[in-house]
C-alpha cells in the first residue's frame, strides 16, 4: 500500500546528509589541496580514497531508485491515486492501520536491506582501496 514511504523517507534524510557531508568534505579539501601543488582529478581514481559523500551517493541513488520503482508498482495497482487522500487505504480507518503496519514493518525491512547492501559496497570499496594502495606502495590513511 504504501511501503514506499520508509525507503523515500530515508532517500531524503540521505540527500541532506550527503549535501552537508560534500560541503564539509570540499572545505578540507581546498584546505589540504592548499598546501599542495597538484590538485587531483575528480573523475580519475589519483591514489586518494573515494570520498565519504561519493559513497553516501551510492545509498542516495538506491533509496531514490528503489522508491520510484515502488510508487510507480502501488500506481499502476491502484494503491496510489492522484487526488486525495493519494493513498487509498488512507480512506478508511481499517485500511489506515494495515497501511501503517506495512510501512512500519515491509517498509522498514527493505530500508535496512538497502542499507545494509549499500555497507557491504562501502566495505568492498574500501578494502579495493586499501589493496590498491598497498599495491602501488602509497602511503595514505585510510
Amino acid at each position: 500500500m504504501a511501503c514506499f514511504a520508509a525507503p523515500l523517507a530515508e532517500a531524503i534524510v540521505v540527500s541532506v546528509a550527503k549535501k552537508v557531508i560534500e560541503k564539509k568534505e570540499k572545505t578540507t579539501s581546498v584546505v589540504s589541496n592548499a598546501s599542495t601543488s597538484t590538485q587531483p582529478s575528480s573523475e580519475s581514481f589519483s591514489g586518494e580514497k573515494l570520498p565519504f559523500a561519493k559513497k553516501l551517493g551510492w545509498l542516495e541513488n538506491l533509496l531514490w531508485g528503489g522508491s520510484a520503482l515502488l510508487a510507480f508498482e502501488h500506481i499502476w495497482h491502484g494503491e496510489v491515486v492522484p487526488f486525495f487522500p493519494f493513498l487509498t487505504a488512507a480512506s478508511n480507518p481499517e485500511s489506515l492501520s494495515e497501511m501503517i503496519r506495512e510501512i512500519a514493518t515491509t517498509g522498514v525491512c527493505m530500508s535496512i536491506l538497502v542499507t545494509g547492501v549499500w555497507a557491504l559496497m562501502v566495505a568492498a570499496s574500501v578494502f579495493l582501496e586499501k589493496r590498491y594502495l598497498k599495491k602501488t606502495n602509497l602511503k595514505i590513511a585510510l
